[in-house]
């Protein structure tokens, strides 16, 4: 299975992601994950990326499709991967399907979990007041003001690649405000319908 999983900050992604690393067996990529990675490993493109953050510059995209490529070289991705929070903008989305292309590859399914952004904020202080209760960590945008920014940035930079792959006709949109198991269960059918 080889998955995009797409959505705003707050939308359950990572949630569903971990229910499909469990069920499925593959993993699941996070670009900043496997950026810090990288830069821990001292690996080519780790030190590059690491030169490149010290500077205070974004990472650029032939930096992160690099480190993809790298990654999906790795046997546990062998059957497969989930993308979570990349490709962040069209033009990694066309690098993403030209580096699949490249190993012979294609995408099973990308799966968009749609939410009513005015709800996620309430859902992000639930998330927040339930890692508190449980002594938890809590990120540190984890706030209105810093959630706002990070949907508005959603919106200018990752909405429309979900424009591109609806125009492609590859793109399939789960209810991500359905409860998690139904969420869940409607992932499995949107699968299960591609496979």
């Amino acid at each position: 299975m080889r998955l995009v999983l797409l959505g705003p900050p707050g939308a359950g992604k990572g949630t569903q992601a971990a229910r499909l690393v469990e069920k499925h067996g593959v993993p699941q990529l996070s670009t900043g994950d496997m950026l810090r990675a990288a830069v821990a490993a001292k690996t080519p493109i780790g030190l590059r990326a690491k030169e490149i953050m010290d500077a205070g510059a974004l990472v650029p995209d032939e930096v992160v499709i690099g480190l993809i490529d790298e990654r999906l070289g790795a046997s546990d991705c062998a059957n497969g991967f989930i993308l979570d929070g990349f490709p962040r903008t069209v033009a990694q989305a066309e690098a993403l399907r030209e580096l699949l292309e490249r190993r012979g590859l294609t995408l099973d399914a990308v799966l968009e979990l749609a939410v009513d952004e005015g709800a996620l904020v309430d859902r992000m202080r639930k998330r927040v007041d339930e890692t508190r209760a449980a002594g938890g960590a809590v990120r540190a945008d984890d706030n209105p003001e810093s959630f706002k920014t990070r949907l508005e940035a959603y919106r200018a930079q990752t909405a429309p690649v979900s424009a591109h792959y609806a125009r492609r006709s590859e793109l399939t949109k789960i209810d991500g405000m359905a409860p998690i198991e139904e969420v869940t269960a409607e992932i499995d059918r949107a699968l299960s319908s591609a496979g």
